[in-house]
């Protein structure tokens, strides 16, 4: 057996567990098969991510900055895009097949173990993200890495994630998402993402709603850590467009980094960005300690972000992002209309079950003149004939899809037919994904062939 085949057969094993979305506050069960493989979550420096949007560009562009420092990387974030091994990045790329074969089979006698013991008890053995949470880490202290940029998968105090202990926690801008689970109001959801806030970390925060960031600062100082706010101890200090992205510059922690070069697109995208900085500073000194112009240059300059605003088809333009609630969506608005100079965007949504969907149609109807309804290849994909009804409601003119494929065929049509049209595909990161496959193998940048 190959190792790509190998590597494969880690993802159907992973698959016959319970499912990403089946989540207890049980971070014992991961902590005791950590425990047994003599804790690797504490053999490298962890800067660790939570929020309810952005936390994916947020890691990528930390995990550039660090590695521009000199520092070996490994980044663990979800879900992916198209490969499983996306999720764990080794110096900025994929891990390895053999890597992730070679941890896997390292892990496989204590899960068993714990697998066992929970059985025994009663319990619902390890599920697919505690295990992957533990591979991540043994793959990390295999390779070996310096420091390990952690996104939480859901919440926080209760996430596989929290069983390492971070020096920088990092929190994203927080919204209602996942209410079902987290608490149904800003206050509640706080909390839960506040406890990865370890006791003496350094805590970085993007701007909050008030409720919030009183939460965060009532978390800081109970665990004896520094907290600091965008807007308040750094922030975005200047933006404009640029070719392939924007230029920035930004009042950090310990220093200001002006006329930078970011490669991403959206307004949101240069909040993340000076979010990521004072990250990056508080790993090395805080407020003490600048970064380098070279640091701050390499590191900004080589980010990319899948699935965030990506152009993957030309003549027409069609982008990807993975905005899958309405902050995302609202992030998702204002970026088009700042960044991109059309008159009129074709949208293909398709979201999961779960999500808001009404949320997020109301949020992308100012600025979509075709909704183009599609679900995602899930078994909790979202009916698209209930998106065309949300979509109908709003005043939206729409067509029902079945699939991606079809539905961006019919989109990226549309668009031909004006060169002021373009095309956007939004509403999951399992709907991106699926794009960005079918961009590459139909050549959506070669241009629209009738």
């Amino acid at each position: 057996m190959n190792d790509r085949a190998r590597a494969d057969a880690v993802y159907a094993a992973l698959l016959q567990r319970q499912g990403e979305q089946w989540v207890q506050p049980r971070v014992e069960r991961t902590r005791r098969v950590l425990e047994l493989l003599d804790d690797p979550q504490r053999t490298y420096r962890v800067i660790h991510i939570t929020g309810t949007n952005g936390k994916t560009s947020t890691s990528r562009i930390i995990e550039s900055l660090v590695r521009a420092l000199g520092l070996r990387t490994g980044m663990f974030t979800s879900p992916h895009l198209e490969r499983f091994t996306e999720r764990i990045l080794i110096d900025g790329e994929p891990v390895s097949d053999a890597a992730v074969a070679d941890a896997w089979d390292e892990i496989t006698p204590f899960v068993d173990l714990v697998d066992a013991e929970l059985i025994a008890a009663g319990d619902a053995p390890l599920t697919f993200f505690e295990l992957l949470t533990v591979l991540a880490f043994v793959v990390a202290a295999d390779a070996p890495v310096d420091v390990l940029v952690l996104e939480v998968g859901m919440g926080g105090s209760w996430d596989s994630t929290n069983t390492a202990d971070g020096d920088v926690a990092v929190i994203t801008p927080v919204d209602l998402d996942h209410t079902d689970r987290l608490g149904s109001t800003l206050t509640e959801i706080a909390r839960v993402k506040a406890g990865i806030i370890k006791d003496g970390a350094a805590v970085v925060s993007a701007q909050q709603d008030a409720a919030v960031a009183r939460v965060l600062r009532e978390a800081a100082s109970s665990r004896g850590a520094t907290i600091a706010f965008e807007g308040d101890e750094f922030a975005l200090a200047e933006q404009r467009l640029a070719v392939g992205g924007q230029q920035i510059s930004v009042r950090g922690l310990a220093g200001t980094y002006a006329d930078e070069y970011l490669p991403l697109y959206g307004a949101h995208q240069g909040s993340n960005a000076a979010l990521a900085i004072a990250a990056v500073e508080s790993l090395i000194g805080g407020a003490s300690q600048p970064l380098t112009e070279e640091v701050v240059g390499d590191g900004l300059g080589q980010v990319t972000s899948p699935g965030r605003l990506q152009l993957v088809g030309a003549h027409p333009t069609v982008l990807v992002d993975a905005a899958h609630n309405p902050h995302g969506a609202r992030a998702l608005v204002t970026a088009l209309r700042e960044s991109f100079d059309v008159d009129e965007w074709g949208v293909v949504l398709g979201v999961l079950g779960d999500k808001d969907a009404s949320g997020i149609v109301e949020t992308l109807a100012p600025v979509t003149a075709h909704l183009f309804a599609t679900a995602p290849d899930s078994e909790r994909a979202s009916d698209p004939d209930s998106l065309a009804d949300l979509a109908e409601a709003a005043g939206l003119a729409v067509t029902v899809h079945h699939g991606v494929e079809d539905a961006a065929d019919a989109a990226r049509e549309w668009a031909a037919a004006s060169d002021r049209r373009a095309v956007v595909i939004a509403g999951s990161v399992v709907l991106a994904g699926e794009a960005l496959r079918v961009a590459e193998v139909e050549g959506w940048k070669d241009g629209w062939q009738a």
